[in-house]
Order: structure tokens, then sequence, then C-alpha cells
């Protein structure tokens, strides 16, 4: 294998991805950063549920939330729980109601009529994730939804789909974490920013 070749094409490929982005998925990112601070300015909360890599954005962008993305932006927490974290948790519920309801459960227990959902799945399939979207859609919840591909059948579950135009999941991935951080510093600067 050509090394340098291959680093070659993964950036090329990243950056073309970027680009696509830019092209047809802005207005879906100005919504649902719309979505997240009229949701903040009523006192609501973001969950987040996704799978292996996708649950590992849901961390990092709820840190993002919690603590804060800009380091000019002096602000308060912005509530969000990821719900891809709590092993005793998801041990159990996998255990006792199937892995496939673990998300579901949560949103049950901790989501609120006006409350947000951000469901991630590469594929737009995850059956767990379809599950909770399901729950929270029931509860009065909105869903944001990060995809990729033909947004799979979360597209047309979820109110706000933000689909990253690519079959490549590592693409996808990288396009999910940058709409989040840009979603994460418009949120910010909407809220706390110098107007």
């Amino acid at each position: 294998m050509d090394n340098q070749k291959f680093i070659s094409d993964s950036l090329i490929e990243s950056s073309e991805t970027k680009l696509k982005i830019l092209e047809s998925c802005t207005g879906d990112i100005e919504k649902a950063v719309d979505l997240l601070v009229s949701a903040y300015k009523n006192g609501m909360k973001l969950l987040l549920c996704g799978n292996g890599g996708s649950a590992a954005d849901c961390q990092h962008i709820a840190t993002e939330l919690m603590i804060r993305l800009s380091h000019h932006i002096q602000r308060p927490a912005l509530p969000a729980i990821a719900l891809t974290t709590d092993s005793s948790n998801l041990t159990a519920g996998g255990n006792d109601i199937g892995y496939e309801n673990v998300f579901a459960r949560n949103v049950e227990g901790l989501g609120n009529e006006g409350d947000i959902l951000l469901a991630i799945s590469t594929s737009g399939n995850s059956s767990n994730v379809l599950k909770a979207v399901e729950k929270a859609h029931s509860k009065g919840m909105k869903v944001i939804g990060f995809l990729g591909g033909n947004g799979g059948k979360l597209k047309s579950m979820v109110d706000i789909p933000v689909v990253i135009p690519s079959t490549n999941t590592q693409r996808i991935q990288e396009g999910h974490i940058t709409v989040a951080h840009i979603i994460c510093e418009l949120t910010e600067e909407e809220l706390y920013g110098e107007k």
C-alpha cells in the first residue's frame, strides 16, 4: 500500500465531504441551532444517544455544552446528558429489557416535553436509536438526527435531519463532529455572545 497516497486520498475525501455539507446541510444546521437555542431559553435540556463512535460523539457534544466550547465566552452550563456513559445503566438495560430498549428507557426517565433528543446514527437504522426517537416523540420532545448516506429510517422520523452526504462511515463521523462544533458554537453565541 502506498501510505502517502492513502493519506492524501483520505484528506481529500474528507475535505470534499465538508464542502458537500456546506452545499446540502446549511439550512438544517441553522434549524438545529434555532431549535436548541429556543429550548435552552425555555429552561429545557438536550439528551443525546448513539452507538460506538457516535456514542463517543454524544459525550463530546454534551461536554461542549455543559462546560463550554468557546473560551472567549463566559457562560453558565447548558444542560446536556449523553445517554451513552453509564455502564451500569446500559448493561442492566441490555440484560433486563434488551439493548434495543436502553436509550428509549432513559428518554422515558429523563426526557420531558420541550426537551430535545440528538439521535446520532451513521446508517440511520440503529434499532435502539429508532426506539429512542419514538419514545421522545411520545413525550412531546423534538428530535435532531445526525445521519449519513440516505438518512435511513431515521430521516423521516426526526424533526430536523442533518444527513452527511457520504457513504463512508469515517467521513460521516467527521462530518457529525464538525456540524456539532458549529451548532455548539452558534448556540453559545446566540445565548451568551456579545450582541
